[in-house]
């Protein structure tokens, strides 16, 4: 049962059953969204974000979207309660917005097929009431790795990683390409810290790093811990931003981020079942859309910086891809031919490193 759930205008526990929506075609006046999140409303990363986006939706919709949440929902077992409690409350369309939610989101929309399920980075839709919607994050990685192979001056970087899946494997390789093809000198650290939010693990990852020597370093973790780390250096380490902007740690160490654009996607859907055009879907949007990168700081020299803006600007456009062949996966096997860009099912469904990762992937 969801202790608590957070409402912009007040908070109180509910177990009403949900209405049943329109047929394809009609409109509603009202549509109840409600949003299943991971961590912490203020984790300033991935949580933060998908926060921000759903406020952005409903900034645009106005009083034709009452907007719910629950933050702090474990990945286990909890959170079908939280989300079947959603269901029950009059929800006419749940979000559930990290990876681990899959299994949970598909159960409970096979009991509750007129309420409208939409699950964040997933893949399974096993009912027709399910949609998915997934980010290029890969995308930014590849910005961030061109950034950190010129700018390391030990040519050693990191990563801190969270759980090896095809999402978090993409964005390994993508940095780590990024970076040799600017630094053919450069060394890639992964760390991994198998958990999303823990700021005292990640920071402990990213640490570790910082003491073998690397002094640019990317997270795929939720909190500041990674830059807080960095920062204690004195300047000696950079790093990014991550989902969100981390505006308080610029000029340096972060000198750049990956933003993740969640608003534009929410209005979307949410306008979509007011106007009676909503349909299931599977979305896997990029570069400008749903990933931004932040300002790339002065710490950054000029040239370096217009390249990695060029970079971005042709990953938005379709113009390259962040995985360009040739490319052999870490055992050596070739992965994509001269000039070839890597094919989506091979990015959604990743499970390898690329040549020169040291390093296994956790079992």
């Amino acid at each position: 049962m969801v202790a608590m759930l957070k409402t912009t205008c007040f908070r109180a526990a509910v177990f009403a059953f949900g209405m049943a929506l329109p047929a394809a075609g009609q409109t509603l006046e009202k549509v109840k969204a409600c949003f299943v999140y991971l961590g912490p409303l203020e984790d300033s990363g991935w949580t933060y974000q998908h926060h921000i986006g759903a406020e952005s939706a409903k900034a645009g919709l106005g009083d034709r979207m009452e907007l719910v949440w629950q933050d702090n929902v474990p990945e286990d077992s909890s959170a079908e309660a939280v989300i079947e409690d959603f269901a029950r409350s009059g929800c006419d369309i749940i979000f559930t917005t990290s990876f681990g939610f899959m299994d949970q989101t598909n159960a409970i929309a096979a009991k509750y097929p007129n309420v409208k399920f939409e699950h964040a980075t997933g893949y399974k839709r096993d009912t027709p009431n399910v949609s998915t919607y997934n980010a290029r994050f890969y995308e930014g990685r590849a910005v961030e790795g061109l950034l950190a192979g010129y700018m390391t001056r030990t040519n050693k970087i990191g990563y801190v990683a969270s759980y090896p899946i095809p999402e978090v494997l993409a964005g390994i390789n993508a940095y780590y390409l990024a970076a040799k093809r600017v630094n053919p000198d450069v060394e890639l650290e992964v760390r991994w810290a198998y958990t999303w939010f823990d700021p005292k693990v990640e920071g402990e990852a990213a640490q570790s790093m910082i003491d073998a020597g690397v002094d640019v370093i990317a997270a795929h973790t939720d909190s500041t811990a990674t830059l807080e780390a960095a920062a204690a250096t004195g300047g000696s380490v950079l790093g990014f931003g991550q989902a969100s902007d981390m505006i308080e740690f610029r000029p340096s160490p972060r000198i750049s981020a990956i933003v993740n654009n969640w608003g534009p996607y929410y209005f979307e859907r949410i306008s979509a079942l007011l106007d009676g055009t909503y349909t299931q879907s599977d979305t896997f949007k990029g570069m400008s859309q749903a990933v931004l990168i932040g300002l790339i700081t002065e710490e950054v020299p000029a040239s370096v910086r217009l390249e990695a803006e060029k970079l971005r600007d042709a990953l938005a456009a379709g113009q390259t891809n962040a995985f360009v062949g040739p490319i052999r996966r870490q055992d050596g096997s070739l992965w994509l031919a001269e000039g070839e860009f890597a094919p989506d099912a091979d990015i959604l469904g990743m499970n390898f490193l690329v040549e020169g990762i040291a390093g296994d992937i956790p079992q």
